[in-house]
């Protein structure tokens, strides 16, 4: 008796389907290795350029009256409507190339109205897939002709194909400082981040020591961060807690003038022992602060603290004031040699990124 034997057109058909699945698991392995082979960090104390020096620029003088400001920028995506696919939205890129310009062009416009002396801005985006390659820092570098300015890059990822509707693609993005004050120097240090997948999703994560001569002698250093969001451990945030405490009490010690303002990605007005959090805003404990240093939030009256408005929402839906969730993330620690006159966060309700910019009025003591 002759064995049965498979169907001509059934056999093509299971030919067809291995070669396609080999084609497929052998395209996933390629992007798999690009990635990795693709993945980098740069060096810790990595010293930055200081870019359009001023000639007439001044050294900070003790009794006189200052403007900070921070604002995270968002890449120029988050108009109100913008929902984001990390956050449980839906897109991962800007609506268009023109809004980008738009957005970019109106944060930095806002950014004027505040006078500020020195700004700290978060996600420049410098060449990027999600913001259609503008470059922000021409458009703020513009908008700022009369600050000396030193970027740093702490977002550089290769080709990311997620979410597959729109692929996040590729991003270089980074920090800015921007001083009317003269600056001696500007340093990027590298935070540390997950060992994992996601730090796919975190590349470069650092923060900047700026410098800036004060008149008695002494430095006004300035600290802009940006810590981790998306992915993080218990580990790697308490980590990146510690090495600026650490760095920052360095700056105390040494008697000098600390400012640390950006966007800490952490919930500033939660209790220490609060667990149900997002995953991205965890409370951040005062025992990371260096002996000498406060939040300014902490030294608010009551009243004033609950006048504020909140510095950031989550994206997972369009901005509602009723719905939307919204935290206070982004703010500035001080050290005790310096006086906060004003603190206040500029409600622009969204208007130009899923932050609001914080703004901080201060005097250095004798």
């Amino acid at each position: 008796m002759s064995k049965s034997r498979m169907p001509r057109a059934l056999r093509v058909t299971l030919i067809v389907f291995a070669c396609a699945l080999a084609v497929l698991l052998l395209a996933v392995a390629g992007y798999v290795a690009y990635v990795f082979l693709n993945y980098h960090r740069l060096e810790d104390n990595l010293w930055l350029d200081v870019e359009n020096v001023q000639a007439d620029s001044e050294s900070a003088k003790t009794g006189e009256e200052y403007r900070i400001v921070t604002y995270n920028v968002g890449f120029g995506a988050y108009t109100p409507d913008y929902t984001f696919f990390m956050d449980g939205g839906e897109s991962s890129w800007a609506v268009s190339e023109e809004s980008v310009i738009d957005t970019i062009q109106g944060a930095a416009a806002l950014v004027n109205t505040l006078e500020a002396d020195i700004i700290l801005l978060e996600e420049i985006d410098l060449d990027a897939t999600r913001s259609y390659h503008v470059d922000e820092s021409f458009l703020f570098a513009s908008a700022f002709s009369d600050y000396c300015s030193a970027l740093a890059i702490d977002y550089d990822s290769p080709f990311l194909f997620y979410p597959f509707t729109q692929p996040h693609g590729k991003s270089l993005s980074a920090l800015g400082t921007y001083s009317t004050l003269t600056v001696t120097s500007s340093l990027r240090r590298s935070l540390p981040i997950s060992e994992g997948f996601s730090k796919l999703l975190d590349l470069d994560r650092c923060y900047t020591v700026t410098r800036i001569p004060a008149e008695n002698g002494k430095e006004l250093v300035i600290y802009t961060v940006h810590l981790s969001a998306y992915g993080n451990s218990d580990e790697v945030r308490e980590g990146q807690k510690k090495m600026l405490q650490e760095d920052m009490a360095q700056e105390v010690a040494a008697g000098n003038y600390v400012i640390c303002g950006g966007d800490f990605n952490h919930d500033l007005l939660a209790a220490e022992d609060v667990t149900d959090v997002q995953s991205w805003a965890y409370p951040y404990p005062r025992s990371y602060l260096p002996e000498g240093m406060s939040f300014c939030l902490d030294l608010l009256s009551q009243e004033a603290l609950d006048a504020l408005a909140p510095t950031a929402r989550n994206a997972d839906i369009p901005y509602d004031p009723e719905e939307s969730l919204l935290l206070t993330v982004d703010g500035f620690i001080i050290s005790d040699n310096i006086e906060m006159v004003d603190y206040i966060t500029v409600d622009t309700q969204f208007t130009y990124s899923d932050h609001n910019p914080v703004l901080l009025t201060f005097r250095l003591k004798d």
